[in-house]
């Protein structure tokens, strides 16, 4: 899985006064948590904005003065007008441990669903997995070349080395729906 590095200062106050001033000055306040322990600390915003404002997920490797923290991000809150981010909170990878986390699914394949007139459907473009954090992959890689019409794959038909996953079995993953198309193709 891919990590991307961010520089983060610790800080030692809190409450809604002292987030707003570190709002004030253009920067974020942040928690990281896990192993029982729970860290406060302050990020520029632009750097964590290729970690939010894409589909992908990532590893965060934070560097706070040298000493390097590796993480998931669990929670963003958001300005309800503004598009500026208020919140951010983490949890720690422990080495050893495995780690959940939300993995974006890619469609390969042409289904034999859509050669006849079916619409292909992406109904879950994430999944929740765990896995130790050298195990997770970047993304679930998912072949529609077999799906007929009115035909689904769901997360149980899924296997993947290593990996557990967390979203139930039942879950819709991706499905080719009937369409009038494919209906006068029946006839």
């Amino acid at each position: 899985m891919k990590t991307i590095a961010v520089k983060a200062i610790e800080r030692a106050d809190f409450g809604k006064k002292a987030a707003k001033a570190i709002r004030r000055e253009g920067l974020t306040p942040c928690v990281l948590c896990g192993n029982g322990e729970t860290v406060n600390f302050t990020i520029d915003p632009r750097e964590v904005k290729a970690l939010i404002y894409t589909p992908n997920s990532y590893i965060v490797e934070f560097d706070f003065n040298g000493k390097k923290e590796l993480a998931v991000m669990r929670e963003v809150q958001f300005h309800p007008i503004r598009e500026e981010i208020l919140h951010m909170e983490f949890f720690r990878i422990a080495a050893g441990k495995p780690v959940s986390i939300a993995i974006p699914v890619r469609l390969t394949g042409n289904a034999e669903g859509v050669k006849v007139g079916g619409k292909l459907v992406l109904s879950a473009r994430k999944l929740i997995v765990t896995a130790l954090s050298e195990n997770l992959p970047d993304e679930i890689v998912v072949d529609v070349t077999p799906l007929g019409v009115g035909k689904t794959i769901f997360v149980g038909d899924l296997q993947l080395e290593n990996v557990k996953f967390i979203t139930p079995a039942t879950t819709a993953v991706c499905a080719v729906r009937v369409t009038r198309a494919s209906r006068g193709a029946d006839k």
